[in-house]
């Protein structure tokens, strides 16, 4: 099985790779901004589709964003480690080619990332394991982080 790497420099290429990334799980302990290098990393276990027989499975993945100025975040409580999962990453132009990314999980929390420009890659990193189930979430309204 071939490892799927994409890339997203607009939003159009965003809404592509958060439809391989929705309903991906997380804990906040996978998430990491390293502001020096104005880069985020998040590690996550995304649903991967591509088996032929169209079993349900999981695959350990990697995302990082670059150029990012901030990160604010919504229902996310520090040393809080329940599993997340992710709804959608979205862009919103400000002032072109800045903007905000969000990325939007179940349950209402969210995490904005006030970005240059969309420079977003994301790679898987090779275990795939049969997952328990299809995907599943409560159906709280998720807001972008204030």
């Amino acid at each position: 099985m071939e490892l799927l790497r994409l890339a997203a420099l607009d939003g159009e290429d965003l809404t592509v790779l958060s439809a391989h990334l929705q309903d991906a799980i997380l804990r906040p302990g996978d998430l990491t901004y390293l502001a020096g290098e104005h880069r985020f990393l998040m590690a996550l276990r995304r649903f991967d589709w591509s088996d032929a027989d169209g079993a349900p499975r999981r695959r350990l993945a990697g995302l990082h964003v670059e150029r990012v100025l901030s990160v604010r975040t919504k229902g996310l409580k520090p040393g809080d480690d329940t599993p997340l999962s992710l709804l959608a990453l979205t862009f919103e132009p400000t002032d072109a080619p800045s903007g905000r990314i969000d990325l939007v999980f179940s349950g209402g929390a969210a995490i904005r990332l006030d970005v240059e420009c969309v420079e977003v890659r994301m790679k898987d990193l090779g275990p795939v394991w049969e997952a328990s189930g299809r995907p599943g979430h409560d159906d709280a309204a998720a807001g972008p982080a204030a």
